[in-house]
């Protein structure tokens, strides 16, 4: 039988008015009082009605993300991994989870509207930031608590809570490694131009074309939508009109796993004659063969510490700074191969 607030004020003597205010946590109960009513509601097996209090607090206890989603793809990618961080943090701190689908064909703002603007979730977390991103705009302009994975596009002003990998950094290593591999034609696939880590992506790259005293040269660089498909198709497209290429390095792993077919499709070996380079290091990387190699970020980690940031923002309790950009790690498999004389 379920466990009322009157079947405690019986049992501990105060009023049932008393009892309510102690377990609601209402700061003019003597802490004293407070303390024995929440023991005896535990010893009881008291369940407090969520609903009610929900109303009350104007509080759903839900969390949101839209994700963007490629009905063709069901494959184990950056955003399937970071959902899964999410729900675990969620779930520890008795959160629910909305996960949005987002269609590449359907209005995404019309989703935040719908989502964020009705109230249906106490905060969102917003993946991969866009150049002037509308959705950032949309939020903060409507005070709704919101978190992100990754920061504003160089030259803008990320003025919100954010978790991100350092890309250009992670770019930069990438190239050094290839470098020091005896590669000096290396070819580079980048996401689409609107997303905002593909600037630092870009300027990675140059960087460590810059270090190596090598030429950066604008035809080696071409543009995927973060697929494996366009990972196969760019690779294909790079090597025919480059020959000289002998590595390539693809801005997410589901590209490079793209773009290793696309060699062997060009006639070639993966590791011998191109080297292949993803960024992620999702469960696959470690699977295909010849394994990849990689730029490393803690996805899952990311994941639970954007939760962790959001439920402070909700609760009025984040942190004064803002953002947190982590450092990248170098992954080295056999799509490197070896090291050319």
């Amino acid at each position: 039988m379920r466990v009322t607030l009157k079947d405690i004020a019986e049992k501990s003597g105060y009023s049932i008015t008393t009892v309510s205010r102690a377990l609601g946590g209402f700061d003019d109960v003597n802490e004293g009082t407070r303390k024995r009513i929440v023991t005896i509601a535990d010893d009881m097996g008291y369940q407090p009605n969520l609903i009610a209090r929900q109303l009350r607090d104007r509080r759903t206890n839900t969390i949101g993300i839209i994700a963007p989603m490629n009905i063709e793809s069901a494959e184990d990618d950056f955003f399937n991994i970071l959902i899964k961080g999410i729900a675990h943090t969620a779930s520890l701190h008795r959160y629910d989870l909305l996960i949005s689908a987002q269609l590449p064909s359907h209005d995404e703002m019309d989703a935040y509207r719908r989502i964020a603007g009705g109230n249906r979730v106490d905060g969102l977390i917003v993946a991969r930031t866009y150049r002037d991103d509308p959705r950032i705009a949309y939020l903060s302009s409507n005070n709704i608590p919101f978190v992100v994975s990754g920061r504003s596009a160089p030259g803008e002003t990320s003025d919100f809570h954010y978790i991100d990998v350092d890309s250009q950094t992670g770019l930069r290593l990438a190239v050094e490694h290839f470098v020091d591999y005896g590669h000096q034609h290396i070819g580079l696939i980048l996401p689409p131009a609107h997303l905002a880590f593909t600037a630092y992506r870009l300027k990675g790259y140059q960087d460590g074309l810059d270090g190596a005293g090598l030429p950066f040269r604008e035809e080696y660089v071409t543009y995927g939508d973060l697929h494996r498909e366009s990972g196969q198709q760019q690779a294909e497209a790079l090597i025919q009109a480059h020959p000289e290429l002998t590595a390539i390095i693809a801005c997410n792993d589901l590209m490079a796993l793209g773009a290793m077919r696309g060699v062997r499709n060009c006639g070639l070996r993966v590791g011998e004659d191109i080297a292949i380079c993803g960024f992620d290091d999702i469960p696959a990387a470690q699977h295909v063969t010849p394994t990849l190699t990689t730029i490393y970020q803690p996805i899952f980690e990311i994941g639970e510490g954007l939760t962790t940031r959001l439920l402070n923002v909700i609760s009025q309790e984040a942190p004064i700074e803002k953002g947190i950009l982590l450092d990248p790690q170098l992954v080295i498999r056999e799509s490197s191969g070896k090291k050319r004389v």
